[in-house]
């Protein structure tokens, strides 16, 4: 597989104007933008929509967005005293809470966060881009590969942008990891009694460790092994390997690990790099060499949600379109990690 970072077809601005190239911030490396309060010579003010106001809502992206200058914010859920806490928790007036998808709609966004259940990210994605509104969707686009690569094709064709968050892109520990030799790449990503359905496991969960793989892997990938586990229709482990010139990638979770973990490794020409819960890094080359996250370092920072956020509002400002393609790689891979899995099962 290789690595297709594609460029987009045009992105809608409030002015009506488009730019004339696309690319893939949420999707690609982890640059460290800020979000201007300005564009060109004027004031701008970005109706920002914000879909499903679950956790991951309220603790890693409302934070976020709320703090950003020139960004109003509009909620959206249909659970009414959930919209009230959350929106009084962030001060949001009244008019920028919404009980339905055409109410928010209505309101002229410029661009939407999707943090809603996966299974109805196709419905909300497709008014989202059918209205022309920019859209960040929570991964998976969709449990399905063929419904992932409708709406991608979708946004494509309407010139409207479309990312997905795959935040460990921009997490700091793991952007570093992309400057460091990488002969070998070694990801866990583990938890404790929760064997799950192969294709939620793999899709909600596994997915982040395939994309890091992606990410990381320094060529293009020629060959890809799967092995899992299986046992009564649920998933215990699953380990993925994807092979290139001079470079192994693996990538593994358990679900029945004794404890939940995320470990990266990277290393190459007698040096390593480790990575620990996406906060202490720990340098190998002799003897360790340990760098731990300070103590106010915001969770949303640490784990890249902060600069992925906005790379993507800046994208909005500008006019600029981001492209989901090199996404999609990743939805096809784990489509594919699904199938050998479930096959090998039986």
């Amino acid at each position: 597989m290789t690595h297709d970072h594609g460029a987009g077809q045009g992105f809608r601005e409030r002015t009506g104007s488009r730019s004339q190239g696309g690319r893939d911030v949420c999707c690609r490396g982890a640059e460290q933008p800020h979000t201007a309060a300005r564009h060109g010579d004027r004031e701008t003010l970005v109706k920002i929509g914000c879909i499903g106001l679950g956790d991951i809502a309220q603790k890693a992206y409302l934070p976020v967005l709320t703090a950003v200058p020139g960004v109003e914010p509009h909620l959206q859920t249909r659970t009414p005293a959930t919209l009230q806490a959350v929106g009084d928790a962030h001060r949001v007036p009244a008019e920028g809470r919404h009980e339905t998808l055409d109410s928010l709609l209505d309101a002229g966004l410029d661009a939407a966060f999707v943090h809603a259940p996966t299974a109805v990210h196709p419905q909300i994605v497709e008014r989202l881009l059918d209205a022309g509104v920019a859209t960040y969707v929570d991964k998976p686009i969709a449990y399905e590969y063929a419904e992932s690569e409708r709406l991608v094709n979708l946004a494509e064709e309407r010139g409207v942008s479309l990312a997905v968050g795959f935040n460990r892109r921009f997490a700091p520990g793991y952007a570093q990891c992309a400057e460091h030799p990488r002969e070998l790449i070694l990801m866990q990503k583990n938890r404790v009694g929760l064997p799950e359905d192969p294709r939620t496991m793999i899709l909600d969960d596994f997915i982040h460790v395939v994309d890091t793989l992606r990410f990381l892997a320094p060529g293009t990938v020629d060959h890809t092994t799967v092995r899992a586990r299986i046992v009564d229709g649920l998933m215990h482990h699953v380990v993925l390997q994807l092979s290139g010139d001079g470079f192994t990638a693996i990538g593994m979770m358990n679900r029945l690990n004794g404890s939940t973990e995320e470990i990266l490794e990277v290393s190459g020409r007698d040096t390593k790099r480790q990575v620990l819960n996406l906060a202490d890094i720990v340098d190998h080359k002799g003897q360790p060499s340990v760098r731990r996250r300070g103590d106010w370092v915001p969770v949303a920072r640490q784990r890249g949600i902060e600069a992925c956020v906005h790379a993507f509002l800046d994208a909005v400002r500008r006019g600029e379109t981001l492209s989901a393609r090199d996404a999609l790689a990743t939805h096809e891979l784990c489509e594919r990690v699904v199938r050998e899995a479930v096959e090998q099962a039986a």
